[in-house]
Protein backbone atom coordinates (compact mmCIF):
# COMPACT_ATOMS: atom_id res chain seq x y z
CA UNK A 1 0.00 0.00 0.00
CA UNK A 2 1.44 3.39 -0.99
CA UNK A 3 2.07 6.00 1.66
CA UNK A 4 2.10 9.76 1.90
CA UNK A 5 4.48 11.75 4.09
CA UNK A 6 2.58 14.63 5.68
CA UNK A 7 4.73 17.52 6.83
CA UNK A 8 2.98 18.73 9.96
CA UNK A 9 2.74 22.19 11.47
CA UNK A 10 5.49 21.12 13.87
CA UNK A 11 7.79 20.35 10.91
CA UNK A 12 7.57 16.61 11.54
CA UNK A 13 6.94 14.08 8.79
CA UNK A 14 4.41 11.33 9.47
CA UNK A 15 3.64 8.55 7.01
CA UNK A 16 0.02 7.55 6.37
CA UNK A 17 -1.31 4.81 4.11
CA UNK A 18 -3.09 6.19 1.07
CA UNK A 19 -6.63 4.94 0.56
CA UNK A 20 -6.89 2.83 -2.56
CA UNK A 21 -9.14 3.70 -5.49
CA UNK A 22 -11.21 0.60 -4.72
CA UNK A 23 -11.80 1.69 -1.12
CA UNK A 24 -12.83 5.15 -2.24
CA UNK A 25 -15.15 3.72 -4.89
CA UNK A 26 -16.85 1.43 -2.36
CA UNK A 27 -17.25 4.36 0.05
CA UNK A 28 -18.82 6.37 -2.77
CA UNK A 29 -21.22 3.53 -3.56
CA UNK A 30 -22.29 3.27 0.10
CA UNK A 31 -22.92 7.01 0.23
CA UNK A 32 -24.76 6.85 -3.09
CA UNK A 33 -27.05 4.14 -1.75
CA UNK A 34 -27.83 6.32 1.28
CA UNK A 35 -28.66 9.23 -1.02
CA UNK A 36 -30.87 7.01 -3.19
CA UNK A 37 -32.67 5.73 -0.09
CA UNK A 38 -33.29 9.33 1.01
CA UNK A 39 -34.58 10.25 -2.45
CA UNK A 40 -37.05 7.35 -2.47
CA UNK A 41 -38.19 8.11 1.08
CA UNK A 42 -38.71 11.86 0.58
CA UNK A 43 -40.56 11.41 -2.71
CA UNK A 44 -42.77 8.71 -1.21
CA UNK A 45 -43.51 10.99 1.74
CA UNK A 46 -44.28 13.95 -0.54
CA UNK A 47 -46.48 12.15 -3.06
CA UNK A 48 -47.97 9.22 -1.15
CA UNK A 49 -48.06 10.06 2.55
CA UNK A 50 -48.71 13.80 2.39
CA UNK A 51 -50.39 13.70 -1.02
CA UNK A 52 -48.80 17.00 -2.06
CA UNK A 53 -48.41 16.12 -5.71
CA UNK A 54 -51.31 18.42 -6.54
CA UNK A 55 -49.16 21.50 -5.85
CA UNK A 56 -47.39 20.80 -9.13
CA UNK A 57 -50.59 20.87 -11.15
CA UNK A 58 -50.49 23.68 -13.66
CA UNK A 59 -46.90 24.68 -12.86
CA UNK A 60 -44.39 25.33 -15.61
CA UNK A 61 -41.38 23.10 -16.10
CA UNK A 62 -38.96 25.39 -14.24
CA UNK A 63 -41.24 25.57 -11.20
CA UNK A 64 -41.47 21.80 -11.08
CA UNK A 65 -37.67 21.54 -11.33
CA UNK A 66 -37.40 24.04 -8.47
CA UNK A 67 -39.66 21.92 -6.24
CA UNK A 68 -37.66 18.76 -6.96
CA UNK A 69 -34.42 20.68 -6.34
CA UNK A 70 -35.64 21.77 -2.90
CA UNK A 71 -36.77 18.26 -1.99
CA UNK A 72 -33.50 16.65 -3.11
CA UNK A 73 -31.15 19.44 -2.01
CA UNK A 74 -29.84 17.40 0.97
CA UNK A 75 -28.48 14.79 -1.43
CA UNK A 76 -26.52 17.50 -3.25
CA UNK A 77 -24.82 18.83 -0.12
CA UNK A 78 -24.54 15.40 1.53
CA UNK A 79 -20.73 15.03 1.14
CA UNK A 80 -19.97 18.66 2.01
CA UNK A 81 -22.03 18.69 5.21
CA UNK A 82 -21.02 15.27 6.48
CA UNK A 83 -17.31 15.65 5.77
CA UNK A 84 -17.41 18.95 7.66
CA UNK A 85 -19.31 17.47 10.62
CA UNK A 86 -17.45 14.15 10.72
CA UNK A 87 -13.93 15.58 10.31
CA UNK A 88 -13.25 14.31 6.82
CA UNK A 89 -15.57 11.33 6.74
CA UNK A 90 -18.99 10.39 5.43
CA UNK A 91 -20.87 7.23 6.45
CA UNK A 92 -19.34 5.49 3.44
CA UNK A 93 -15.82 6.60 4.35
CA UNK A 94 -16.40 5.62 7.96
CA UNK A 95 -17.46 2.11 6.96
CA UNK A 96 -14.40 1.80 4.71
CA UNK A 97 -12.17 3.35 7.40
CA UNK A 98 -10.81 6.15 5.24
CA UNK A 99 -10.62 9.91 5.87
CA UNK A 100 -9.86 13.19 4.12
CA UNK A 101 -6.81 15.00 5.55
CA UNK A 102 -4.73 18.03 4.61
CA UNK A 103 -1.34 17.08 3.24
CA UNK A 104 0.27 20.10 4.92
CA UNK A 105 -0.52 18.69 8.36
CA UNK A 106 -3.23 21.16 9.33
CA UNK A 107 -6.83 20.24 10.10
CA UNK A 108 -8.97 20.34 6.95
CA UNK A 109 -11.62 23.05 7.19
CA UNK A 110 -14.96 23.83 5.62
CA UNK A 111 -13.28 25.70 2.76
CA UNK A 112 -11.26 22.60 1.85
CA UNK A 113 -14.34 20.39 1.87
CA UNK A 114 -16.14 23.04 -0.19
CA UNK A 115 -13.46 22.92 -2.89
CA UNK A 116 -13.65 19.12 -3.00
CA UNK A 117 -17.44 19.35 -3.24
CA UNK A 118 -17.37 21.85 -6.12
CA UNK A 119 -14.98 19.64 -8.10
CA UNK A 120 -17.25 16.61 -7.67
CA UNK A 121 -19.10 17.77 -10.80
CA UNK A 122 -15.97 16.89 -12.76
CA UNK A 123 -14.63 14.13 -10.53
CA UNK A 124 -17.68 11.89 -10.80
CA UNK A 125 -16.80 11.50 -14.48
CA UNK A 126 -14.03 9.37 -15.96
CA UNK A 127 -11.71 12.38 -15.51
CA UNK A 128 -11.83 12.05 -11.73
CA UNK A 129 -11.17 8.30 -11.90
CA UNK A 130 -8.19 8.81 -14.20
CA UNK A 131 -6.84 11.51 -11.90
CA UNK A 132 -7.17 9.26 -8.83
CA UNK A 133 -5.42 6.39 -10.59
CA UNK A 134 -2.67 8.45 -12.25
CA UNK A 135 -1.80 10.87 -9.43
CA UNK A 136 0.93 9.99 -6.97
CA UNK A 137 -1.31 10.04 -3.91
CA UNK A 138 -4.52 8.78 -5.56
CA UNK A 139 -5.84 12.35 -5.53
CA UNK A 140 -8.81 13.33 -7.63
CA UNK A 141 -8.94 16.88 -9.00
CA UNK A 142 -10.81 18.13 -5.93
CA UNK A 143 -8.08 16.75 -3.68
CA UNK A 144 -5.35 18.40 -5.71
CA UNK A 145 -7.15 21.76 -5.70
CA UNK A 146 -7.83 21.67 -1.95
CA UNK A 147 -4.46 20.22 -0.93
CA UNK A 148 -6.03 17.12 0.58
CA UNK A 149 -5.62 13.38 0.32
CA UNK A 150 -7.68 10.41 1.46
CA UNK A 151 -5.86 8.14 3.89
CA UNK A 152 -6.65 4.68 5.16
CA UNK A 153 -7.15 4.16 8.88
CA UNK A 154 -6.79 0.39 8.65
CA UNK A 155 -3.94 -1.27 10.52
CA UNK A 156 -3.18 2.04 12.18
CA UNK A 157 -4.21 3.74 15.38
CA UNK A 158 -7.35 5.61 14.42
CA UNK A 159 -6.27 9.23 14.22
CA UNK A 160 -9.59 10.34 15.69
CA UNK A 161 -8.61 8.59 18.93
CA UNK A 162 -4.87 9.18 19.20
CA UNK A 163 -5.36 12.27 21.37
CA UNK A 164 -7.37 10.37 23.99
CA UNK A 165 -5.82 9.83 27.41
CA UNK A 166 -7.19 8.37 30.62
CA UNK A 167 -7.52 11.11 33.22
CA UNK A 168 -8.53 10.71 36.85
CA UNK A 169 -11.44 12.75 38.12
CA UNK A 170 -9.22 14.63 40.56
CA UNK A 171 -6.58 15.43 37.92
CA UNK A 172 -5.08 18.92 38.28
CA UNK A 173 -3.69 20.43 35.04
CA UNK A 174 -0.32 22.17 34.95
CA UNK A 175 -0.15 24.03 31.65
CA UNK A 176 -3.30 25.94 30.61
CA UNK A 177 -1.35 27.16 27.56
CA UNK A 178 -2.05 23.81 25.85
CA UNK A 179 -5.44 25.10 24.73
CA UNK A 180 -3.51 26.95 21.99
CA UNK A 181 -2.88 23.57 20.36
CA UNK A 182 -5.29 21.96 17.91
CA UNK A 183 -6.49 18.36 17.86
CA UNK A 184 -4.19 17.77 14.91
CA UNK A 185 -1.21 19.17 16.85
CA UNK A 186 -1.97 16.84 19.74
CA UNK A 187 -2.30 13.81 17.47
CA UNK A 188 1.14 14.59 16.07
CA UNK A 189 2.68 15.09 19.50
CA UNK A 190 1.26 11.88 20.95
CA UNK A 191 1.98 9.80 17.86
CA UNK A 192 5.63 10.83 17.74
CA UNK A 193 6.03 10.57 21.50
CA UNK A 194 4.73 6.99 21.58
CA UNK A 195 6.91 6.02 18.63
CA UNK A 196 9.97 7.51 20.35
CA UNK A 197 9.14 5.68 23.59
CA UNK A 198 8.89 2.34 21.81
CA UNK A 199 12.44 2.60 20.48
CA UNK A 200 13.76 4.70 23.37
CA UNK A 201 14.75 7.53 20.99
CA UNK A 202 15.85 10.17 23.48
CA UNK A 203 16.86 12.60 20.75
CA UNK A 204 13.34 12.71 19.29
CA UNK A 205 11.83 13.07 22.76
CA UNK A 206 14.18 15.97 23.51
CA UNK A 207 13.42 17.71 20.20
CA UNK A 208 9.70 17.19 20.66
CA UNK A 209 9.88 18.60 24.19
CA UNK A 210 11.81 21.66 23.00
CA UNK A 211 9.36 22.18 20.14
CA UNK A 212 6.36 22.12 22.47
CA UNK A 213 8.03 24.53 24.88
CA UNK A 214 8.83 26.87 22.01
CA UNK A 215 5.32 26.83 20.59
CA UNK A 216 3.64 27.33 23.96
CA UNK A 217 6.39 29.64 25.28
CA UNK A 218 6.85 27.52 28.40
CA UNK A 219 9.71 27.37 30.85
CA UNK A 220 9.96 24.07 32.70
CA UNK A 221 12.31 23.41 35.59
CA UNK A 222 14.33 20.31 34.54
CA UNK A 223 14.91 19.40 38.20
CA UNK A 224 11.17 19.02 38.77
CA UNK A 225 10.06 17.41 35.51
CA UNK A 226 11.88 15.29 32.95
CA UNK A 227 11.23 15.72 29.23
CA UNK A 228 9.15 12.55 29.18
CA UNK A 229 7.12 13.67 32.16
CA UNK A 230 6.63 17.07 30.55
CA UNK A 231 5.26 15.65 27.29
CA UNK A 232 3.00 13.28 29.22
CA UNK A 233 1.60 16.16 31.26
CA UNK A 234 1.01 18.25 28.13
CA UNK A 235 -1.01 15.40 26.58
CA UNK A 236 -3.10 14.93 29.72
CA UNK A 237 -3.60 18.67 30.19
CA UNK A 238 -4.89 18.99 26.64
CA UNK A 239 -7.35 16.16 27.22
CA UNK A 240 -8.43 17.79 30.48
CA UNK A 241 -9.09 21.21 28.97
CA UNK A 242 -10.79 19.94 25.83
CA UNK A 243 -12.85 17.29 27.59
CA UNK A 244 -11.41 14.48 25.44
CA UNK A 245 -11.05 11.85 28.14
CA UNK A 246 -11.89 8.25 27.29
Amino acid sequence: MSQIAINTSQNVNINFNIAGVGERLLAYIIDLLIQIAYTIAILYLFFNILNLGYVMDGLDQWSIIAIYSILLFPTAIYPLVLESLMEGQTPGKKVMKIRVVKIDGYQAGFGDYMIRWVFRIIDISIIGLISAIASKNNQRLGDIASGTAVISLKNNINISHTILENIKEDYVPTFPQVIALSDNDMRIIKDNYLKALRVDDRQIISKLSDKIKGILKLEVDPTKMTERQFIGVVIKDYNYYTGKDS
